[in-house]
């Protein structure tokens, strides 16, 4: 779940400036970047967010990810976009820091594998000593640098767009090293894809956003399929699935937020399909939604 925003108004116990904003694996915790720095915060409850540090080494972070409860955060700064730096931040210390060849996208962590993701690139590292173990070259263009590395480090599977132009998906063993299948899962462009915390699901929406589909993974076949609306086209900004994968939240680029109920006896019916839809004054980030629904 990420939200980006250059001039957002100023909230109680964020930064003036900010730019963005990434939970970590569990969700346990929210990551802030800002104009001067970053922000990490504990997220206790969905109404109340306790910082627990501000570092403030490089200005303009639009990159800042933390792995899972740890002190370990990883940064990308707008002065910098080329270069990865690595902090533990409760000693204040710089781990290590990496340049590339263009500027980075995103960046995706678990216990296993650290990701970064350019516009044709993607370098994987492994996070025990950061050497980098494998770069794929020349993948289709990819902007908005989206991919999807699940959390499960027994299995961290990599999910990156394997076209330009239509939805498909690559699927890849970032531990083994390999490509494990590829997925023909919409018509449209991806804009939107999300693991389980298992890493044994994963679900995708495309440019037109009117249809969310959930593969199984490895073996890549679909298990369901939401039609989030037909009457226009919208933008799918994130997806998550609940902790016990039962359910599955799509915001978008309107004010709803819709929430779906994964049963596998009724998978194929449309009657059952949206649970909730949640009308609200401003767009919310799945990831808050799923945590008030706990």
């Amino acid at each position: 779940a990420e939200m980006e925003s250059q001039d957002a108004p100023e909230s109680p116990g964020l930064h003036r400036g900010f730019i963005c904003a990434s939970f970590n694996q569990d969700t346990t915790s929210l990551s802030v970047g800002t104009k001067t720095g970053y922000r990490l915060f504990s997220v206790t409850a969905v109404d109340k967010l306790d910082c627990i540090h501000e570092g403030a080494e490089c200005p303009d972070i639009y990159i800042v990810e933390r792995l899972f409860s740890s002190s370990l955060v990883v940064v990308v700064s707008l002065s910098m976009p080329r270069r990865m730096n690595v902090y533990h931040f409760k000693k204040g210390t710089e781990i290590c820091n990496y340049s590339y060849s263009n500027n980075i996208l995103s960046v995706r962590l678990n216990r296993q594998r650290l990701v970064v993701c350019l516009e044709e690139s993607i370098y994987i590292h492994n996070i025990r000593d950061m050497k980098l173990l494998k770069t794929l070259l020349n993948t289709p263009v990819n902007p908005s640098g989206l991919c999807a590395l699940s959390v499960n480090q027994s299995n961290s599977y990599l999910a990156y767009p394997g076209s330009a132009t239509m939805g498909e998906i690559t699927i890849y063993d970032a531990n083994n090293l390999s490509t494990v299948t590829l997925i023909q899962a919409h018509d449209s462009p991806l804009a939107a894809l999300t693991f389980n915390a298992s890493g044994s699901k994963l679900a995708s929406a495309s440019e037109k956003g009117t249809v969310i589909r959930v593969f199984s993974i490895p073996e890549g076949l679909k298990l369901f399929e939401f039609r989030r609306g037909m009457k226009r086209y919208v933008s799918i900004s994130s997806l998550s699935f609940s902790a016990d994968a039962q359910f599955l939240c799509a915001s978008s680029n309107t004010e709803t937020v819709h929430i779906f109920k994964l049963e596998q006896h009724r998978c194929r019916s449309t009657a059952s399909q949206s649970v909730l839809r949640r009308h609200c004054g401003a767009p919310i980030d799945p990831a808050i939604v799923h945590h008030s629904h706990r």
